[in-house]
């Protein structure tokens, strides 16, 4: 963490704990100190979803422009952000054909790189976390990276299954851990030790969010009471997701378990999962904490069910084969969390845009059909400006094109970001478009 650069960012502090704040207009909050004297501009930030197996055969689509761009139903919750999104087809990564199903076209993903086999591990730096070795250091934590199910460690097809259960990569043989349990991502955001505490966060910045709220202007002061009520609201959910004890997908033969249930543990419920690891990617967001996360929604093969919309009798991996009327709920309902991350972001006001407008919100899987296990176009959409840089509302066809390689979309995304490289994983061409 640089210090220089923390100190000089408006901090609510108490004992062991640090939170930043959002954008307010009454003075410049995001580390640098313009000389006109008005609030500081927000930074660009970066957000990548996964969802394993693919899509639809024939719903995920989009077509024309602006107003009059249409999608298939996988994406239909996203309809009322088509302005901001940016849909494309025909990319691929090269290296992912080379090897097995799902492993070998997972590991790559975010990285362009050739993968090893035989049980070794081997992908190379993936895009979020070039970031945060180069932007890290602007924040409190330089990246965030969420899961909604646990890595599995097996091989498939000749491939280590670590590929299939992780995108971001610290290293090329270092896949960066992923925070499962929403309670120690909501502390890594707030809790300088990370270690669990009784006392809410807010009751130990208390004095210090009320003097900060007579200092600042009446637009402002709403915005920082509704700042800090979401984030109680983070923590009281988290609580109770400890507490409810539902269970999802296969039920024990036990109606009630025989040992104490251990605290701070995985909501059991999909949704509650999912959902709170959204408010927290929010939050770290909205809080300047990090420009960097990724929420991976599951893994890859994953064997995730989903009695919460009356699919219950196959894991999410076979479903994928079926290309049903109960895979396209299933696709929508993790659509629907893309949705919900977009909607919070639009609502929070950071000067002229929104924090959707400064983000660039990154939504893709590692094949194209889970049917067909297909790699040689990949389906991805962006939603969000990117502080502006990017034109939005638009379908863009790379399909047949000479240059159409994942890593020729992250040069151009991390120029948004003000980062410029020469070349990463297998490109060193941008995609102009974008």
């Amino acid at each position: 963490m640089n210090s220089h650069q923390l100190t000089r960012r408006a901090m609510l502090r108490g004992l062991g704990v640090t939170m930043a704040l959002p954008w307010l207009e009454s003075f410049p909050v995001w580390g640098d100190e313009p000389a006109t004297g008005h609030s500081s501009t927000a930074p660009v930030r970066l957000a990548v979803l996964f969802a394993g197996n693919g899509f639809h055969g024939k719903e995920w689509w989009g077509k024309g422009d602006g107003r009059r761009m249409q999608v298939g139903k996988v994406l239909q919750p996203l309809e009322k952000f088509k302005d901001k999104m940016l849909f494309i087809r025909g990319l691929y990564n090269a290296e992912a054909g080379k090897g097995g199903i799902h492993s070998a076209q997972t590991g790559n993903l975010l990285t362009g790189a050739p993968l090893e086999g035989g049980g070794g591990i081997r992908s190379g730096v993936s895009m979020d976390q070039l970031l945060a070795q180069k932007i890290g250091t602007q924040t409190k934590v330089p990246s965030l990276v969420l899961g909604c199910e646990p890595s599995i460690s097996a091989l498939h097809k000749g491939y280590s299954m670590i590929y299939s259960s992780h995108i971001s990569w610290s290293s090329p043989t270092t896949a960066t851990p992923l925070e499962l349990y929403p309670a120690l991502a909501f502390d890594r955001l707030f809790r300088d030790d990370v270690s669990k505490g009784d006392a809410s966060v807010l009751d130990l910045v208390r004095e210090e969010a009320r003097s900060l709220s007579q200092r600042v202007s009446y637009s402002d002061r709403g915005k920082l009471d509704e700042y800090l009520n979401s984030v109680r609201e983070v923590e009281q959910r988290i609580q109770q997701a400890g507490k409810q004890g539902r269970l999802q997908g296969w039920r024990p033969t036990l109606a009630k378990p025989n040992l104490p249930r251990p605290a701070d543990g995985i909501p059991q419920d999909i949704d509650q999962h999912m959902r709170l690891m959204c408010d927290i990617l929010v939050l770290a967001f909205q809080t300047d904490t990090t420009r960097i996360c990724t929420l991976k929604l599951n893994n890859d093969h994953s064997s995730q069910r989903f009695p919460l919309l009356g699919v219950d009798y196959m894991i999410h991996h076979l479903l994928s084969h079926t290309d049903s009327a109960d895979w396209l709920k299933v696709n929508q309902f993790f659509t629907q969390q893309v949705a919900y991350i977009a909607a919070k972001l639009d609502k929070i006001q950071e000067g002229e845009r929104t924090a959707l407008d400064n983000t660039m919100l990154l939504y893709l899987s590692s094949m194209l059909h889970g049917s067909t296990h297909d790699c040689s176009q990949l389906p991805v959409i962006l939603l969000g400006r990117g502080g502006g840089r990017m034109h939005t509302g638009r379908t863009l066809d790379y399909l047949g094109k000479a240059n159409r390689k994942m890593c020729s979309l992250y040069l151009s995304m991390m120029d948004k970001t003000d980062v410029h490289l020469d070349h990463f994983g297998d490109s060193s061409e941008r995609l102009a478009e974008v």
